[in-house]
């Protein structure tokens, strides 16, 4: 899930004739994609995306009865290789210490507590979330795993020009309603980088507050660090950097 930019927030109606009920349209989005008019509610978004019909390129979500939709393409330094060094970065840890699925991003996440059915630019979890079924690994009509239900142990989204409320208030809260332990939110666009990990609580997210610079995730057991340099051709690159106090990752609090 790229950077989804807002294409829908009401049910889009035709006037309705006399005695008859309303229904709402299809939308049609740069003559390029077409969400159907019998999709407004997210049992009819998921079906529609494991259908042949659901548009191959494009992001597209559905959030507590919005549909966000964003057909553009991802910026190359402060979005796609920002997302690629997260994901290297978490993939070599979770190499030392193997406890669970890193997923990139044009994965299916649903949370049916949350009205929730969207693309993360990353996710983890624990085996264990699966085991206990409080993730589910969802099959595809034509076989294979193609969706998640449920809640992971992390998310990540890479804010871009387009997704800024998506990502800071609608994504925060649907995430947090959903029980997702930790919420990592990137925003690389700016003269300094910004990354933030949200830690679930009863009353909503709240912001790990950086210990000597380093942000530490109970997921993970590792402080982690966003930094700024530049490349040889003079583009910005984003390093981040782990540190470690323990052994092991996946130091689970569930008290949080």
């Amino acid at each position: 899930m790229s950077a989804p930019t807002l294409t829908e927030t009401s049910s889009v109606q035709s006037p309705p004739a006399a005695n008859t009920s309303t229904r709402r349209s299809s939308v049609i989005i740069e003559d390029k994609a077409c969400i159907p008019a019998w999709v407004d509610d997210l049992e009819s978004f998921r079906r529609w995306a494991h259908s042949d019909d659901f548009p191959e390129r494009g992001w597209f979500s559905y959030l507590n009865g919005e549909i966000w939709a964003d057909l553009s393409m991802e910026e190359l330094f402060t979005h796609n290789l920002v997302k690629m060094e997260y994901t290297t970065v978490l993939a070599s840890l979770l190499r030392i210490v193997q406890l669970g699925y890193l997923v990139s991003d044009r994965m299916l996440l649903s949370n049916l507590a949350a009205n929730l059915s969207t693309e993360p630019d990353g996710l983890f979890c624990f085996w264990a979330t699966v085991q206990s079924g409080r993730l589910r690994l969802i099959e595809g009509a034509k076989g294979g795993y193609m969706e998640l239900e449920g809640t992971p142990d992390m998310v990540l989204e890479i804010v871009s020009r387009s997704s800024v409320r998506k990502d800071t208030e609608r994504l925060r809260d649907l995430y947090w309603r959903a029980g997702i332990m930790e919420y990592w939110l990137v925003d690389a666009r700016g003269a300094a980088p910004r990354f933030d990990i949200f830690r679930h609580t009863k009353d909503g997210y709240v912001v790990t507050e950086a210990q000597d610079g380093w942000l530490w995730s109970k997921v993970f057991g590792q402080g982690f660090q966003l930094t700024q340099q530049t490349d040889p051709l003079g583009h910005p690159r984003y390093p981040l950097l782990t540190h470690s106090a323990q052994s092991t990752v996946g130091v689970l609090d569930t008290n949080v």
